[in-house]
């Protein structure tokens, strides 16, 4: 582009002094500059990188494109990098020191763990192992945790509010009391999860799978439960004004004094 735009053939636009201008920002043009010098890749930040690469693709620069492109799917990379390991987990709990808030545990191991009481706030969690853990009154709430791995958890009185668990195994989890209120859990598996007296209001359940769960009693005003299956669960006494209940499974289900005012069928 450069070379193009130098070699004679285009009018170039010019200022008074006679410099010419290039209507571009010129915050990277710089490093534009030592590419072409010394084939210089800069170190800069994740957002820096992004917009250099939208320069270096206006320039039409392929090196430096390909360069940058390798550099950030690194970058992709090492996000989903877990910043802890197992056992670093397990020392922290030996010595009381737990602070996992905001912490990156993707695709870690933490089954069969006590991790009673743990604030998992704001963490990314995307597929990690929590089978069969201990987690009664965890704190998951504004975490990622999609593909995340509850099968026959503890979860009794955890807080999931707005956390995402969209693919998320809860099988045979115990969350009774458990507050998910506003959390997207999509094409979950509950499957025989006990959900008594939990809080999902508001929750998104699109095409969860809540097949012999236990909602008795639980709390699913305005959840959405479309193309749901709630086959054989037990829905005695649950709360599921306004809820959306179009194209859900509901074959032997026990909806024995549920409110279902306003819901949608």
């Amino acid at each position: 582009m450069l070379a193009a735009m130098f070699s004679g053939r285009h009018q170039l636009n010019r200022d008074s002094k006679g410099t010419i201008f290039i209507d571009r920002d010129g915050t990277h043009f710089r490093h534009i500059l030592n590419w072409l010098r010394e084939g210089a890749v800069p170190t800069l930040d994740l957002s820096s990188y992004q917009e250099l690469l939208r320069e270096a693709e206006y320039y039409q620069l392929v090196g430096l494109i390909e360069n940058l492109n390798t550099l950030l799917s690194k970058k992709d990379e090492d996000e989903d990098k877990p910043e802890m390991t197992r056992k670093e987990i397990i020392k922290c709990l030996q010595s009381k020191r737990v602070r996992l808030r905001g912490v990156n545990l993707s695709g870690l191991n933490l089954s069969k763990l006590d991790l009673s009481g743990v604030d998992f706030s704001n963490a990314r969690l995307i597929n990690t192992f929590f089978s069969r853990a201990k987690l009664q009154c965890a704190n998951f709430c504004d975490s990622e945790a999609d593909g995340s791995n509850f099968h026959n958890a503890i979860l009794p009185s955890c807080l999931f509010t707005r956390a995402s668990l969209h693919g998320s195994v809860l099988a045979g989890a115990n969350l009774q009391s458990a507050n998910m209120q506003d959390a997207s859990l999509k094409c979950c598996s509950f499957c025989e999860a006990d959900l008594r007296s939990a809080h999902l209001q508001g929750a998104d359940l699109t095409n969860a799978n809540l097949s012999g769960a236990n909602l008795e009693g639980a709390n699913l005003k305005g959840a959405i439960l479309t193309g749901s299956n709630l086959r054989q669960a037990n829905l005695q006494r649950a709360y599921l004004r306004d809820a959306d209940l179009r194209d859900a499974i509901l074959e032997g289900a026990n909806l024995g004094g549920a409110n279902l005012v306003g819901a949608s069928r």
